[in-house]
């Protein structure tokens, strides 16, 4: 597949943040559906856009998937520390799934935390549904982080996100 991956444009950022929102519902991934406070995180690429990297895997100009990347420090993290950059939000559509676009995507991020000044690790936060991401990070080296687990929804028990990291 000749599969592109860049920063998206700003023309791409209503199909991206719909394709993002699109597939946590269709994977079950919003506790409350329509109405879950994320769905307008994952829809609002501009404003991720001017606070972290925001990548697309295009192909003969359809955007696939997307992730945000987030360099060391930057205001996205949620879990990244000092001398860490952060994987957060990605998604590939239900139509490029298997096809290689999700690990391109991990791939070009961890590209982008080896040119980073000072970074030494890259981490994310992932679902514990999530198994096809899960079999992408693990193939690309990434280790499972347990003490870094965490609850982004501390009223809810069952919100508990698994972390994982890899060392550059």
């Amino acid at each position: 597949m000749d599969l592109l991956i860049r920063r998206a444009d700003p023309a791409e950022y209503a199909a991206l943040g719909e394709l993002t929102a699109q597939a946590y519902l269709q994977d079950g991934l919003l506790d409350f559906g329509e109405s879950d406070a994320y769905l307008g995180e994952l829809r609002d690429v501009a404003k991720r856009a001017a606070a972290a990297e925001v990548l697309v895997a295009v192909r003969h100009a359809t955007v696939l998937g997307g992730v945000t990347f987030v360099p060391s420090g930057g205001p996205m993290a949620d879990i990244a520390g000092p001398a860490e950059a952060e994987i957060r939000m990605l998604a590939v559509s239900r139509t490029a799934r298997g096809r290689g676009v999700g690990e391109a995507l991990v791939r070009a991020c961890i590209d982008r935390a080896r040119r980073t000044a000072g970074c030494t690790r890259i981490v994310l936060s992932t679902q514990r549904t999530m198994h096809s991401a899960h079999r992408i990070y693990e193939r690309l080296g990434f280790v499972r982080t347990p003490e870094r687990d965490w609850n982004p929804l501390p009223d809810l028990d069952d919100i508990t996100l698994l972390t994982y990291e890899l060392t550059l």
